[in-house]
Order: structure tokens, then C-alpha cells, then sequence
């Protein structure tokens, strides 16, 4: 089920501040359990280093296709995909601006920084 009133923004290239190894074994758990579960967000949007996260070689680009396959619309920030040179490297998700993204935060009930 997935639930418009939810908004999640990932600005990380993995999840908290610790190893990276660490960072990235969190995210991977963190969307293969967010797939799996019955309540999903509406949008999550990807800007400053988590738009690498949408990218050819992300570690979660399998579970972030099966949330979109679901009806999750995942956000991209265009700005921070020419800003690291990330454009023609896009696996998932649709490129956006920052009006998407605000959009997205002003027409959900609860937005989560991720």
C-alpha cells in the first residue's frame, strides 16, 4: 500500500554518520526492508549525495526499482546530478527540480530525512 502523505528525503550516500562501509550496509537494509513492509511512502527524493544512490552501481538499485515498480515516485534533483556529473548515469527515478521536491514536502502529511 503505498501511502501519498509520506515524503522521504535521502541526502546521504548511505544512512547516518559512520564508516561508510557502515553507512551503506544501513541504506541497503533500510530500502530492502521498506519494500518489503505494506507501507510505503509516496515520494522519496534524492538530493546532495544521495543522488548517487539512484545511480548505475548503487548497492540499492534493485530494491529502489521494485519500490517504484510499486507505485513509490522516486525524485531525483537535476541540479545535484549535473553538479557530480551524474545526468547520463541515472538507473532510477525520474530527474526533478527543487519545485518537485518542495511539492512533494508541502503535499505530505509527514515528511522523513533519511
Amino acid at each position: 500500500m503505498t501511502i501519498p502523505a509520506i515524503t522521504i528525503l535521502v541526502t546521504r550516500n548511505g544512512m547516518g554518520e559512520a564508516d561508510p562501509e557502515l553507512q551503506t550496509k544501513l541504506i541497503q537494509t533500510y530500502f530492502h526492508l521498506l519494500d518489503e513492509s505494506d507501507m510505503l511512502p509516496g515520494v522519496i527524493a534524492f538530493y546532495t549525495e544521495g543522488v548517487y544512490l539512484v545511480c548505475e552501481g548503487s548497492p540499492v538499485l534493485d530494491s529502489l526499482k521494485s519500490l517504484e515498480a510499486k507505485g513509490v515516485r522516486l525524485v531525483i534533483c537535476n541540479t545535484c546530478l549535473n553538479f557530480f556529473d551524474l545526468a547520463d548515469k541515472i538507473a532510477v527515478g525520474i530527474p526533478g527540480g527543487m519545485t518537485d521536491i518542495i511539492e512533494a514536502q508541502f503535499r505530505t502529511e509527514k515528511v522523513i530525512t533519511i
